[in-house]
């Protein structure tokens, strides 16, 4: 129990939030495997839109100068489930979880932790609304935090280089090429720790990839495939 309390508070501590309802915090690091009358998937549905809203407030906010289709790109690489497994594993999601479920470790692939801090942005929003304080202002905050500063340094092209697929495949239909296919190779590796190798063909054009998610696989294909035609950003 000590250990227990010991990763949530530490995790509280990262986050710079306290919870006023632990059970909150519990249900947002319950994933589905768990067999719980109460996992995050509810809170990871509200916390997605809040992510997506406080994002999207964020680069109106902060890029004056960017269209919308630029706009809409460079969230939706800030908001891909690599870049949420990223913080996830920042904030030590991984042992809170196995803190919360320690007779039954639930998935830690890059799919379950960054529903896990979806879940738990909605918890801390409606735990913060519950206590009357400004849940809005709270999560956007520490929304910002954390992507603030790619933000700022980005440009409308960032998107390209962070969301290959997108891009060879605009890339494809301006060159008239076919669109890319992708197949996979080889899956190795325990199932906590996958090897995904995946490969993109474009008509004659091809190349494959490994990385520890089908997507990030496909994306590294993608990039090599996009520098291979020689139009990678």
């Amino acid at each position: 129990m000590a250990k227990h309390t010991d990763d949530l508070g530490e995790l509280e501590t990262r986050l710079g939030y306290r919870f006023r309802d632990p059970s909150l915090l519990r249900e947002a690091l319950t994933h589905a495997s768990a067999g719980s009358a109460r996992d995050n998937q509810r809170l990871e549905f509200l916390g997605d839109a809040l992510l997506n809203f406080t994002v999207a407030l964020l680069l109106h906010r902060e890029r004056p100068d960017w269209q919308e289709g630029s706009m809409s790109k460079f969230r939706g690489v800030l908001v891909r489930t690599e870049s949420l497994h990223e913080w996830a594993l920042e904030l030590g999601l991984e042992r809170a979880l196995r803190a919360v479920h320690p007779r039954k470790a639930p998935p830690m692939g890059s799919k379950p932790l960054a529903d896990a801090l979806e879940a738990l942005l909605a918890a801390i929003f409606l735990d913060a609304q519950a206590a009357g304080d400004d849940a809005t202002t709270l999560v956007r905050d520490l929304v910002e935090r954390r992507f603030l500063a790619p933000i700022r340094q980005a440009n409308p092209e960032s998107w390209t280089k962070l969301d290959p697929k997108t891009h060879l495949q605009e890339t494809t239909a301006r060159l008239g090429l076919p669109v890319p296919v992708y197949t996979k190779v080889d899956l190795a590796g325990p199932g906590h720790a996958p090897r995904f190798t995946m490969r993109v063909s474009v008509g004659p054009h091809s190349a494959q990839a490994e990385g520890p998610t089908r997507k990030g696989a496909e994306g590294e294909a993608a990039r090599q495939l996009l520098d291979q035609l020689g139009t990678h950003a």
